[in-house]
């Protein structure tokens, strides 16, 4: 009879919380990680996932909740928590440029070497033993990854995608038992993320569970046993990779449509509860008063300019047909106020000249 173990869980979060001020950027989030397994976190941007993997690794003391490695409460000390078994890599490449990519494998065996500052000093029989098997295992990793060839090269003189792998080199050199990727195929062509994706699978071989943070879909699906997606701070649905791509709230989330109870919902509801108030309770404005039109003066009082010229453009066919003009008397209109008076315009006077030069030829004529 053959009985099945169960995975024993290599890393436990629950209730995860991180605030700051008033903002809260995790919100109790549970998530579990078994021996030999890989789990990606998924999530839009800034939903959080960078700030819960600072939460695990002791950069950021959560405001609430615990994370516990093999069962025990890690402390909030990045350090420690390498010492632990706890390993990680970062979004953007951290190495140390002016350092051969030997040098920054060396640095991550520090944790896992017992020599102290006397016997750097001394440089005994002992921290000659230990600095041997130290470079012995880094040339190890860089065999594993690929870059044996190129141990003595400056790291900054790397290509990308192997400085990407040089990392992951120097967090494997303190023999973790969980490794953390933070986005390791960013910034990668597809051969480079093909490559990535082989290697993550090389280091689950070894007994190494994977915690991935990842943006491209195709890439985390296809190395993911499980897979949690963040959405604003809060952990909204976690499974297999076919219910996870499948579910119509992460396909809401990624496009931006709001879906029923969506993080955040309440908060935006109280937020428009509260606008509907303000707006009941603000006075109507005063209605504006009425415009009083102002009163049009009499067209017999101001000349028409065109019937003005055109008259005196109409030269007279005889001097017994024209007859002196009678002069009229404006309209008398006591109760309309004075019109303000027109400026007279160019034209205007013009024409008025014209006017009074052809009744002076007519007078002569009669």
């Amino acid at each position: 009879m053959t009985t099945t173990t169960a995975p024993s869980p290599v890393l436990e979060a629950s209730g995860v919380t991180m605030r700051f001020g008033g903002l809260t950027a995790v919100r109790s989030v549970d998530l579990t990680v078994n021996s030999g397994e890989i789990v990606g976190l998924i999530g839009p941007n800034g939903a959080g996932k960078t700030t819960f993997f600072n939460c695990l690794t002791g950069l950021y003391v959560p405001t609430e909740g615990k994370v516990s490695y093999k069962g025990t409460v890690l402390p909030p000390k990045p350090h420690l928590v390498t010492a632990a078994g706890i390993a990680r890599t970062f979004q953007n490449i951290r190495l140390f440029a002016n350092m051969t990519v030997l040098e920054n494998v060396l640095v991550g065996r520090h944790t896992r070497t017992k020599e102290g500052l006397w016997s750097a000093l001394l440089r005994g029989p002992g921290f000659r033993k230990a600095e041997a098997a130290s470079r012995e295992r880094a040339m190890e990793l860089l065999e594993f990854i690929g870059l044996a060839h190129k141990a003595d090269h400056l790291s900054r003189n790397l290509p990308y995608g192997e400085q990407r792998k040089l990392e992951i080199a120097r967090a494997m050199a303190s023999e973790p038992g969980l490794l953390l990727l933070d986005e390791p195929t960013a910034g990668m062509n597809p051969q480079e993320t093909r490559a990535t994706e082989d290697l993550v699978f090389a280091i689950r071989d070894r007994g190494i569970a994977v915690l991935v943070i990842e943006h491209d879909m195709r890439f985390i699906f296809n190395l993911s046993d499980r897979v949690a997606c963040l959405v604003q701070g809060e952990k909204l649905v976690e499974g297999t990779s076919d219910v996870v791509q499948g579910d119509e709230r992460v396909i809401a989330a990624y496009l931006g449509t709001p879906f029923e109870g969506a993080p955040g919902a309440d908060e935006l509801a109280e937020v428009e509860a509260a606008e509907t108030a303000g707006a009941a309770t603000t006075p109507a404005p005063a209605p504006a008063e009425p415009t009083v039109p102002a009163q049009a003066t009499d067209p017999t009082d101001t000349p028409d300019t065109a019937e003005a010229t055109e008259t005196a453009g109409a030269a007279p066919e005889s001097a017994a047909d024209t007859e002196t003009p009678q002069t009229t008397e404006p309209r008398d209109t006591p109760d309309a106020p004075d019109a303000p008076a027109t400026p007279e315009t160019p034209e205007a006077a013009q024409d008025d000249a014209s006017a009074e030069s052809t009744t002076s030829k007519e007078g002569n004529a009669q």
